[in-house]
């Protein structure tokens, strides 16, 4: 008989969170992640394009023309 009341615990916590994360909360939550996942790996690109840019501008001797000429 435990192991039953056991089973159905935990079977009605699976089915809570499952309507939780159905609904217009649930899936906000989801997206909201989404986008921050996106934005980080976006940041990173980022960072490590300017970073290969700078080894490629030092290993040719380009010097990074100063932020006034622009």
């Amino acid at each position: 008989m435990g192991i039953g009341v056991a089973i159905g615990v935990i079977a009605f916590r699976k089915i809570t969170e499952a309507q939780a994360n159905l609904g217009p909360d649930g899936l906000n939550r989801a997206v909201g992640r989404l986008a921050d996942g996106f934005y980080d790996f976006a940041d990173a690109v980022r960072a490590g394009m300017h970073e290969r840019e700078v080894d490629l501008r030092s290993a040719l001797g380009i010097n990074e023309p100063d932020a006034g000429a622009r």
